[in-house]
């Protein structure tokens, strides 16, 4: 006997949203959530192209076809604002940063005033900087000595940023601090963003101990901004004036200049809020800070850990990368800011990296308004709820999207594709900071790739995608070679 077709849907009369199976009383769909969360997302889009999961006694409505998500982001943004679960647990010690401060006056302003932080000729600056802090790094490494390589590349990506962000004179301790807080903040976030909101508010251990995490962040980001406030200050009472701007040597680059303070001190990013003429208040000034240096070191880090496994898996791939490196640097040659924006394999191994792993694997919106969605009606006040990562395993947009295929992005670029992809957002809250993380990423990449051409995964290692706020591998140890 066949099913009795579905209701046609109206603006007077919207359809019944389809309930995910499984939810649990009391629990709703949480335990799947925490248990298997790919796969629960992932198999969604079996039931439709809207579909209500369950938090406890909450809705929430989970959005599964990237046309409707379009929607959600871009052309009906005003019925969507940024909020819901996850926002209001990144709040916590995001505060009410770029990411998640409420639509309206305050957010552009501060877009406004950040967005010259992120521009080409601005990140260009800091380039060849980076490259070289990098080369640093990397050149410390053990030869045939097995490394964490989510731990390298998040110190990698951290230390890169955050010289970028505070100039290269920051205190050593402070980036060991940074780098040993943010995973366990990370991952005390994305518990609160799927547990019950009572038990979040209980006494347990769990909880006090990620409100003293997030306490301690505060306090560094506070040290980290009163250093760039002194160099400042240094460098507004500097005797030379403009020459203090001087490069360091008679050779240096134009864009040396940009990046060279007091004593050959570089400049940093956050320097423009620090001098902008509607200051922001300190507590702000964390606020973006932790905004900042938490997208560079989730979303950079965990990309670059998954790009180099797979570029291990796949000699063909890593034989392209290297042939492409030697050609656009010459021969042996080091990698400088100028090679980047010919890397265009190495720009698609990256892109593929983010399409199969995330980096954000959930992220919701609150609905302003009662409206009708693909013909759903989603009641004003409830979570609305997107998937980077469903859209981006669509087998009908990403053919055999377990595989993965750097091709996808060189030899079959494809529209549709494009907006399925959604690494970076889309709209007017998509990410301020793209083109300082392809740089970055690029930068490490290929710096990585070049020192240590032969990295292969060691003995025993075999990791597994876990959803945090990123896809992270949960076991990733290679060896230098």
């Amino acid at each position: 006997m066949s099913a009795a077709p579905a209701p046609i849907a109206t603006s007077s009369s919207p359809a019944p949203t389809p309930a995910a199976p499984g939810a649990l009383p009391l629990l709703g769909h949480a335990l799947q959530l925490k248990r298997r969360p790919l796969q629960f997302v992932d198999s969604l889009r079996e039931h439709g192209p809207v579909v209500r999961i369950r938090l406890a006694h909450t809705s929430a409505y989970v959005v599964t076809d990237p046309a409707l998500t379009k929607e959600v982001l871009v052309t009906d943004a005003a019925s969507f604002a940024k909020g819901g679960r996850i926002i209001d647990a990144l709040r916590v010690f995001f505060g009410d940063g770029l990411a998640t401060v409420a639509d309206g006056d305050v957010h552009m302003k501060n877009r406004r005033l950040m967005q010259p932080m992120f521009n080409r000729a601005h990140i260009a600056t800091r380039g060849d900087a980076m490259i070289e802090q990098v080369r640093e790094l990397v050149d410390g490494w053990g030869q045939g000595v097995p490394r964490d390589t989510l731990a390298d590349m998040t110190e990698l990506t951290l230390a890169a940023f955050l010289g970028a962000l505070f100039g290269s004179d920051l205190p050593g301790h402070l980036q060991r601090e940074f780098i040993a807080l943010m995973p366990p903040i990370m991952r005390g976030t994305i518990r609160q963003t799927i547990l019950p909101g009572w038990i979040n508010g209980l006494p347990l251990p769990a909880n006090r101990a990620h409100a003293e995490r997030v306490a301690r962040l505060r306090r560094l980001i506070d040290q980290a901004i009163e250093h760039r406030s002194a160099a400042l200050a240094e460098r507004s009472t500097d005797p030379r004036g403009d020459a203090a701007l001087e490069p360091r040597c008679p050779h240096a680059d134009a864009a040396d200049t940009g990046r060279t303070g007091v004593g050959g001190t570089e400049t940093g990013l956050f320097d423009t809020l620090l001098t902008a003429p509607e200051s922001l208040s300190r507590r702000q000034l964390q606020d973006e800070a932790i905004t900042l240096l938490t997208g560079a070191i989730e979303t950079t880090g965990t990309t670059l850990a998954w790009a180099l496994y797979e570029i291990d898996r796949n000699p063909e791939i890593r034989q392209r990368l290297q042939d492409e490196l030697a050609t656009v640097c010459g021969g042996e040659g080091p990698v400088r800011h100028e090679h980047l924006d010919r890397l265009t394999y190495t720009r698609a191994i990256l892109q593929e990296a983010m399409r199969q792993y995330g980096p954000a694997w959930l992220v919701t919106r609150t609905a302003t308004r009662t409206v009708t969605l693909g013909g759903h009606r989603i009641p004003e006040g409830a979570d609305v709820v997107y998937s980077p990562y469903l859209h981006q395993h669509d087998p009908a947009v990403f053919p055999d999207p377990d595989r993965f295929d750097p091709d996808r992005w060189t030899e079959r670029p494809d529209a549709a594709a494009r907006g399925s992809f959604l690494a970076f957002g889309a709209g007017r809250r998509n990410c301020i900071g793209e083109a300082f993380a392809w740089t970055e990423l690029l930068v490490v990449l290929a710096t990585v790739s070049r020192r240590w051409p032969g990295l292969t995964l060691a003995p025993g290692s075999a990791p597994r995608p876990r959803a945090v706020v990123t896809v992270k591998p949960d076991n990733l140890s290679m060896i230098p070679g």
